[in-house]
């Protein structure tokens, strides 16, 4: 049985990864109202990987015998101000997420939780990619995008971008 206090932040958990998901498709769909295909596909992708993180803790949860609880997802509210905004919002929003994630970790580990810490430890590498990847998108759009040419080479690119579903085993 997990501890209960690991419990709560992890359910909290799925609704931040949810969120997350929310928080990406309201991105694409803002790249995609602006005909930057590649940027809408970019964080498309980005919302399934976030959705298959919230389904994750919601697995982990249930294999351990303990209760999910949905809260409700709030609306994205941003209003973008150019294309290069985004990016910076992902990058933000990744560190927030990662540094939630090290607080269950921090929490699971007072607690001598090491069966969830293994099980984080697999979301603690992710986020390393995932800001890693968020940070590199706005090097890139900073470098390329301010020709007209660059940006449609740099969607392009992050068309190019394949989804992958994660292979944690729980």
């Amino acid at each position: 049985m997990l501890n209960q206090e690991v419990v709560k932040l992890l359910n909290e958990q799925i609704n931040k990864e949810f969120y997350s998901a929310y928080l990406y498709m309201d991105m694409a769909n803002y790249y995609a109202d602006n005909s930057l295909n590649g940027f809408e596909h970019w964080f498309f992708v980005q919302m399934q990987e976030e959705r298959d993180h919230a389904l994750l803790f919601r697995q982990y949860l249930l294999n351990n015998g303990e209760v999910v609880k949905l809260d409700a997802i709030a609306a994205p509210d941003k209003a973008y101000a150019n294309f290069r905004e985004p990016l910076v919002l992902a990058y933000e929003h990744e560190q927030f997420v990662t540094a939630s994630i090290h607080n269950i970790y921090d929490v699971a580990y007072s607690k001598k939780d090491f069966r969830t810490m293994q099980f984080l430890d697999w979301f603690i590498k992710e986020q390393g990619e995932e800001e890693k990847n968020s940070d590199e998108n706005i090097k890139k759009f900073d470098l390329f995008a301010s020709d007209p040419k660059g940006l449609y080479m740099l969607d392009n690119e992050l068309k190019a971008r394949m989804y992958a579903a994660p292979s944690l085993v729980l």
